[in-house]
């Protein structure tokens, strides 16, 4: 049975209906969650230990299988000296082995420091470097890129990968691979769940070094119960997982979230707009949750190749991770029949604070009211507070903002206040009935397929190149709701490199989604006279 088309309620009932799940007491939440992130496959094998817990293609694990397999990846871990306080570094893309060592490494109190596979090895390099992980974890059965790393860095395979463990758990969570560093510090332990750091997210800030986000258990459980109580998830529920699990939006929301509340992840270690619409006709898919590009291709691939749209069992569709089109809402909802709910978030806040309600779908595209528990403020430059309804820099203080930025104090403290506010450096605005809306960026951030491109860091590579003089990197929107990476370089006087070997340059050294899709080469780059490129004028000319 296909679903109705979908209909949205006009601003003025959106407005008047103030969902009755928005009121409960966060606080209560909090008091209920389990101390550390690792409860969650115990909590999943008491309730329903038979339940499907993870799907990977023909991979399939019972939250009873994914208790006992956390288990024995913890066994396995410490048998290799990972102790409390340790990195654990986890090059993956989404699988089964991922999942566990996630939960394996949270049940020693080491910190889970999740990469993703399609990382280059330079960017992998200069994470490492920093975080000084204890053991870096390849998953090579389930992904080619984490497997081409552990070749590049000599990965030796666990050896309890094999049948016995498989026997033993009664499934196989797919071979993995590690290198060790004896020598890595441990960092101090804490028994508190809003003290202890569980996951490690770097984040490229805009001078183009990585800073590494510490997020505590109760931080992603917070946002794991909070997102799944708001969306109903239940163990009725199929949950689509193609958002990377090593960054913030796939970790808490999709894949905790779902897992708190005993529902079943298909994971999906790329979006291939065929295996989604597979999925979702034909695997009882439940919950399809993305960034705006993805649903974009995700139409354009079923109208160009003619097939129909039938997803029987989708009742939530969600988009987040960059600005969502009112043009694309529309069209995504006149397909798929239900709302596309819509939210703002970042890694420093684990990353949700706003997010539409379920029983109140927007016909804008405002990123709803902040979630039960969490605090905004509107400031301006100077510090102080704006009008309601006037433009400021959002400032957000909850149970969902991190620990800090990991080795960084003076990052932290530029970030954050003494009474826990975080100065995100987006600007919005607030409806008279909660709703925010982001209305630009404060920093110089292009969003590429739901990811942070930070201009400095491609820059910096562009730079490194012997005929590159200086570069500038923008963002120009995309007919599909994305941005694409544009770069403008000055070449020395006796160059000869050509654009297309400029991207070349850009392919061995950032992650696909960082790269220029144009290198354009000019004389002289358009510079006030401070030398500081005028980026306005760059952005004309793209």
């Amino acid at each position: 049975m296909s679903h109705p088309p979908y209909s949205p309620a006009s601003s003025a009932t959106a407005a008047a209906h103030v969902p009755a799940n928005v009121a409960f007491d966060a606080s209560a939440l909090l008091a209920s969650l389990p101390v550390r992130i690792s409860g969650i496959p115990a909590l999943g094998a008491a309730r329903r230990p038979q339940h499907l817990a993870l799907i990977e293609d023909a991979r399939r694990l019972t939250y009873a299988q994914l208790a006992a397999a956390t288990d024995a990846a913890a066994a396995t871990l410490r048998a290799l000296g990972v102790r409390g306080g340790d990195r654990v570094m986890i090059v993956a893309e989404n699988c089964v082995a991922q999942i566990v060592l996630l939960f394996a490494t949270a049940q020693l109190d080491a910190w889970a420091l999740l990469c993703n596979a399609r990382l280059a090895a330079a960017e992998l390099d200069a994470i490492g470097e920093h975080a000084r992980p204890r053991i870096v974890v390849f998953t090579t059965d389930a992904s080619p890129d984490a497997a081409r790393h552990a070749r590049h860095y000599r990965a030796q395979p666990a050896a309890a990968t094999g049948p016995a463990l498989a026997a033993k758990m009664g499934s196989d969570i797919g071979a993995w691979s590690y290198t060790l560093e004896p020598n890595a510090p441990a960092e101090p332990l804490d028994i508190a769940s809003e003290r202890q750091c569980a996951a490690l997210i770097y984040t490229t800030g805009t001078t183009g070094t990585p800073k590494g986000v510490m997020l505590s258990h109760r931080n992603l459980l917070f946002i794991a119960a909070m997102s799944s109580t708001l969306r109903r998830v239940g163990p009725n529920d199929v949950v689509y997982t193609v958002l990377p699990v090593s960054h913030v939006y796939g970790l808490a929301s999709v894949c905790l979230g779902s897992l708190y509340a005993g529902a079943t992840l298909r994971l999906a270690p790329r979006f291939v707009p065929e295996a989604v619409r597979a999925a979702l006709a034909d695997e009882d898919v439940s919950i399809f949750q993305g960034v705006p590009a993805m649903h974009a291709k995700l139409l354009d691939y079923l109208h160009t190749q003619r097939l129909r749209w039938f997803a029987p069992r989708l009742r939530f569709a969600y988009s987040g991770g960059s600005p969502l089109d009112a043009a694309l809402k529309a069209r995504v909802e006149s397909l798929y029949g239900v709302a596309l709910h819509n939210g703002y978030g970042m890694t420093e806040t684990s990353p949700t604070v706003a997010q539409t309600m379920l029983d109140a779908p927007r016909s804008d595209c405002s990123v709803g009211p902040p979630i039960p528990g969490v605090e905004v403020r509107f400031v301006s430059p100077d510090g102080t507070d704006v009008a309601h309804g006037e433009v400021g820099e959002l400032w957000v203080r909850g149970p969902n903002v991190m620990l800090g930025y990991y080795r960084a104090a003076a990052q932290t403290r530029a970030a954050m206040t003494e009474d826990g506010w975080l100065k995100t450096g987006d600007l919005a605005t607030q409806d008279p009935d909660g709703a925010l809306h982001i209305v630009g960026r404060s920093k110089e951030l292009i969003i590429r397929s739901g990811f942070n491109v930070y201009p400095a860091e491609v820059e910096q590579v562009l730079n490194a190149h012997p005929d590159v003089v200086q570069s500038a990197v923008i963002g120009r929107p995309a007919s599909d709701g994305n941005e694409d990476v544009i770069a403008f370089v000055e070449l020395v006087a006796s160059a000869h490199v050509s654009p297309a070997q400029l991207v070349k340059w850009c392919g061995t050294r950032l992650a696909p989604y960082k790269r220029p899709a144009e290198v354009k080469v000019l004389v002289a780059l358009p510079a006030a006279a401070t030398g500081k490129i005028l980026k306005h004028k760059l952005r004309d000319l793209a």
